[in-house]
């Protein structure tokens, strides 16, 4: 069975996103995107929430030309490689190819979806991350901890009102201050 497993970027304090939505204290140096790419390369599907679709779909478009940094370029080729949905009552439809549109997260076409799965599927944003983990689908969490304080902001990484059992299993500090921390999740 594949494992669903979850990434994602917050602030010191836990959130996302700033009080005015912005993620712009989250950008990767050269370190932290191949350390990425290395958690991205063996998913073979991702599941997204239309926030995390709307700004991951720039690479279907960028990240492939010479001058690029082979990290972006790698990146790039791996998020196209990857089957993609989203997950939006609100799109009108997508716009980037392997990619499918789901009015509303089901989990129950989740489950079946990592019974069935050659490889590890990914998610990733909070809300989306949020009914993943109160369905008990996420096996795994991947958090990138950004030595920066926002003082609250508009989504916790970690959903609030749900109580989540976890076992490190791997740190690493990044040059940046950024540290990662790998935890498998303790299904009780």
């Amino acid at each position: 069975m594949a494992r669903l497993i979850y990434i994602a970027n917050a602030s010191l304090d836990g959130f996302t996103e700033d009080a005015e939505g912005r993620f712009d204290f989250m950008v990767p140096d050269h370190e932290y995107h191949g350390y990425v790419n290395e958690l991205v390369r063996p998913l073979g599907t991702l599941l997204y929430g239309r926030r995390m679709y709307e700004t991951m779909a720039y690479w279907e478009a960028n990240g492939d030309e010479p001058e690029d940094p082979p990290v972006e370029r790698d990146f790039a080729t791996l998020w196209r490689a990857a089957e993609k949905v989203v997950y939006s009552a609100s799109l009108d439809a997508v716009e980037t190819a392997r990619t499918r549109l789901e009015r509303s997260f089901d989990a129950e076409a989740v489950r079946a979806l990592k019974a069935s799965a050659p490889t590890d599927v990914g998610i990733g944003g909070p809300t989306i991350a949020a009914a993943a983990f109160a369905a008990g689908l996420i096996d795994q969490v991947d958090l990138f901890v950004s030595p920066i304080a926002v003082g609250g902001g508009r989504k916790p990484a970690l959903p609030a009102g749900q109580r989540i059992a976890l076992e490190l299993t791997t740190e690493h500090r990044l040059a940046s201050g950024v540290v990662h921390l790998g935890y498998r999740v303790c299904h009780i």
